[in-house]
């Protein structure tokens, strides 16, 4: 695993503990305590301002997309964390998916539904 995947898994370990301990004037700390409401819309903030950076051009709005991507990033990990979910189990399911169309996985999804629906 390179240094950067490895401060991921990192990162993550320091929300699992925060989540537990909730240090008091913790950025995380707040955005957990206000659940997912708070957690998601940050999560939409910087998503949109994601998708706005995509399109800056340059090194420069490169440099942008990148902040913006860790942004994003960092955010849904403080929601796994408050979901008691570890990095882990997305990377599981990713590796499970690996190799299937994500055309023909959606429409197993939508079949798995419909027949637990009825």
């Amino acid at each position: 695993m390179s240094q950067s995947l490895e401060s991921l898994s990192r990162l993550m370990q320091t929300l699992h503990d925060r989540a537990k301990q909730l240090p008091e004037g913790s950025y995380t700390t707040k955005l957990l305590q206000g659940g997912s409401a708070k957690i998601g819309g940050k999560i939409l903030e910087e998503a949109r301002e994601l998708i706005e950076a995509a399109d800056e051009q340059g090194q420069q709005g490169r440099d942008h997309f990148v902040y913006e991507a860790g942004d994003l990033i960092y955010h849904t990990l403080v929601m796994l964390a408050w979901r008691g979910v570890d990095l882990e189990e997305v990377a599981a399911e990713l590796a499970r998916r690996e190799g299937t169309s994500g055309l023909v996985e959606k429409a197993s999804r939508q079949t798995d539904s419909e027949s637990t629906s009825h």
